[in-house]
């Protein structure tokens, strides 16, 4: 199964122009490929751009994703790789959600679908990502 970060899917939806082709392309080869999933985190990050969650479902389709649970065990990798951040000379107070999407697929064995890989790789390095270049 594949979990598929909320920046690709924005990028379909908003027709980014610089993205839009290449979130499209590996969206809809991942779809092909394996099950596509989100979470409720990278669901809240998409929500931002939609008044309703009707508008929401209704965009990203009924059976496009699989909506996936948050698992309780991410929670303590993401709070573990915040430690690792702020070691690190992050500056932020709280996880950031990158750290629960990269928690979620690492506890669970997901491949991650992301054109934003740096973070994942550094703090996430067993998650199979599928990324630009």
């Amino acid at each position: 199964m594949v979990l598929v970060d909320s920046n690709v899917i924005i990028d379909v939806l908003t027709k980014d122009p610089s993205w839009r082709g290449w979130s499209e392309a590996a969206l809809s080869d991942a779809a092909d490929r394996d099950e596509v999933a989100i979470n409720p985190i990278i669901y809240a990050e998409i929500a931002s751009g939609f008044a309703t969650m009707r508008d929401i479902d209704r965009h990203l389709g009924a059976d496009a994703f699989r909506r996936l649970a948050l698992p309780h065990e991410a929670g303590f990798v993401a709070g573990r790789a915040f430690v690792e951040y702020r070691r690190r000379g992050g500056l932020r107070t709280s996880p950031l959600p990158d750290f629960y999407i990269g928690a979620h697929a690492a506890v669970s064995g997901l491949s991650l679908l992301t054109r934003d890989a740096r973070r994942y790789a550094s703090y996430f390095p067993k998650v199979r990502l599928i990324a630009p270049g």
